[in-house]
């Protein structure tokens, strides 16, 4: 697929090197020259240095046989009009734009055909903003990825000394849970993807990836390691695009405060929450993190725009007392070393962003992805069609289904319901929306494969 991404800013070049890591014609647009080389010396795609709203600029980078564009530039305006360009003069079948203002996203008639002509909009602020919603939700997880509308989740969790099924093997889990569903998607040790067996045994620090209905989560989360209690009281480092939209979600059901340095920027604020707390001051500064009883607070969220601030504020929270700290860290080195030590969750603004841009990249009828583990790992939700003679998964029971290494089928929804595949009896349906875990990315194209359906379908 010939993919041309506008933008080589931390989103624009995550979706670069997933893409380019999956064998597609990738072409990078950017006013930095310096950031294209950085991106052309690390990857085998071209670049273009330019305003990407230009339609020379476009036609330079080879939009007029483009299959997709990717507007994520850090302007609305710029990934507005180039996608009206790339649309009305290249005639681009699919574009996708990155939408941070809430007034575009509150009148999404303006993104339509006859106005800016955008396929599909992402705000990777409100996407951030619900991924630590879900860790809020399930404040022992690492990871809450939901399908079926919330009905069934994939959830990442540390296996910690003293849980019940910790030094156990995975077969326990089934006599400890007897009516509850669910399927251990993957266990990782050391950085590194265990074999999977009713043996295995799950050990102090693992990174265990289960499947199984909301209503079942904590149940298998406390078979891992001690719950927490809920979350009541939370100070958000930050008051920008992500600390208002966060302090907005949590204010009416917890207690809130919001830390930013720019008086100007809490005034604003101020005007914009009800009944959080917005503090003028330093997000690390010893004094006032003191003065607001960071000690006595459930979740440090540090969300400002810079990597080294968030770091040493959640540093600092945490060493003061915070049960738990979160860091929105952008450069990947800082945030796999950060990730599992003091700093409980770091996490990834264009990773937490890819699967839904990799949504409308993925081959065969493709509901939903979520990236996991920094993008090293992914969950597809996809839909099985056809028949057992026109499809190599409709009509077979999992285990008589040739899957890569890697992959496991960890879930079927069927017309509405979802059912977690705890043994690989269940059947596929037509019209089954079944999902997959793939520890290997590398993977991905054989899964897409083994979806398509073979000639005599239609």
């Amino acid at each position: 697929m010939k993919i041309l991404i506008l933008g080589a800013g931390q989103v624009g070049a995550s979706v670069a090197e997933s893409l380019v890591s999956e064998k597609n014609d990738v072409t990078v647009v950017d006013t930095s020259a310096e950031r294209l080389r950085d991106l052309a010396s690390r990857f085998n795609l071209r670049t273009v240095t330019g305003n990407a709203a230009h339609p020379e600029v476009l036609a330079d980078a080879g939009a007029a046989d483009t299959d997709m564009l990717f507007a994520v530039t850090a302007s609305d305006e710029t990934n507005l009009v180039a996608s009206k360009v790339g649309h009305a003069v290249f005639n681009i079948p699919t574009r996708i734009a990155r939408i941070r203002s809430t007034w575009f996203q509150s009148h999404p008639q303006l993104l339509e055909s006859d106005c800016f002509s955008v396929s599909h909009a992402i705000c990777p602020e409100q996407i951030v903003t619900e991924y630590i919603g879900k860790l809020i939700e399930f404040p022992e997880a690492l990871q809450v990825a939901e399908f079926a509308g919330g009905k069934i989740a994939l959830v990442a969790v540390r296996a910690v000394e003293g849980g019940p099924i910790v030094r156990h093997p995975l077969r326990d889990l089934e006599m400890r849970l007897p009516t509850t569903d669910v399927k251990v998607a993957a266990i990782y040790r050391h950085d590194r993807p265990m074999p999977l067996a009713p043996e295995t045994v799950v050990q102090a620090g693992d990174e265990v990836f289960f499947v199984a209905a909301a209503a079942d989560i904590r149940g298998v989360m406390a078979e891992m390691r001690q719950m927490d209690r809920p979350v009541g009281r939370v100070i958000i480092a930050g008051g920008g695009n992500i600390g208002l939209r966060l302090a907005r979600a949590l204010e009416d059901r917890l207690n809130v405060k919001v830390i930013e340095a720019s008086k100007r920027r809490c005034e604003f604020l101020a005007g914009q929450l009800g009944s959080a707390l917005v503090l003028n001051g330093d997000v690390s500064n010893e004094d006032l993190l003191g003065d607001e009883n960071v000690d006595d607070t459930d979740l440090f969220v540090a969300v400002t725009n810079d990597d080294e601030a968030n770091i040493m504020s959640a540093l600092l929270a945490k060493r003061m007392g915070a049960r738990r700290v979160i860091a929105l860290i952008n450069r990947r080195a800082y945030g796999d070393l950060m990730q599992g030590g003091q700093i409980d969750i770091a996490i990834s603004p264009a990773q937490a962003t890819l699967g839904s841009l990799l949504e409308h990249v993925r081959r065969g009828d493709v509901v939903a992805v979520h990236s996991v583990r920094r993008g090293r790992a992914e969950a597809l939700e996809l839909i099985a069609h056809g028949d057992r003679r026109t499809s190599r998964v409709v009509g077979r029971r999992i285990r008589e289904i040739d899957l890569p290494p890697g992959a496991t089928i960890v879930g079927i929804i069927r017309g509405g319901e979802a059912i977690v595949a705890e043994d690989d009896g269940h059947v596929i349906e037509a019209e089954d929306h079944v999902l997959v875990f793939l520890t290997q990315k590398r993977m991905i194209p054989k899964v897409e494969k083994l979806f398509e359906v073979g000639v005599g379908f239609f």
